[in-house]
């Protein structure tokens, strides 16, 4: 790798970090009362799929442990936001779905943040957003393929 190679990796991926920590801030600021940027993520990506995923399906896609996806969905349950059954074929699993006050609840927040979104991303131009998705995307796949 050439030092330039470098050098363009350790300010992309700076850039980056900096941008998710303020995305982080903004969209917990904008979130309804009581609900946590984890719990909209996980109601998002449900809402999304559609259908029945297991906690450990989760944790894979979030790269969290088990641990740490069973204590989000246990508020969420809490909450009325999500259902979770056991698994009729192996009694040893779950399986968790969005409730339909979840998707309510996904729905108001995305209606909150929308605006936070669109406000951050409208600066950079329409034709910039969607020649840098593919790029962002690749990268997150690279990373994802090499845990």
């Amino acid at each position: 790798m050439t030092k330039t190679i470098e050098t363009l990796s350790v300010s992309l991926f700076s850039e980056i970090l900096a941008l998710e920590q303020l995305l982080r801030s903004r969209i917990s600021k904008g979130l309804p009362k009581g609900m946590e940027l984890s719990h909209f993520s996980v109601l998002n990506h449900l809402a999304h799929v559609g259908g029945e995923r297991t906690p450990a399906q989760l944790a894979k896609t979030f790269n969290l442990t088990r641990g740490a996806m069973t204590n989000t969905l246990n508020k969420l349950e809490w909450a009325g936001y999500v259902h979770i059954r056991p698994d009729w074929d192996d009694a040893r699993r779950k399986q968790v779905v969005i409730s339909p006050a979840g998707r309510a609840a996904r729905d108001h927040a995305f209606a909150q943040i929308a605006p936070i979104l669109t406000a951050a991303t409208g600066v950079s131009g329409e034709e910039n957003i969607k020649s840098i998705l593919p790029i962002l995307r690749e990268l997150r796949l690279s990373m994802s393929s090499d845990s």
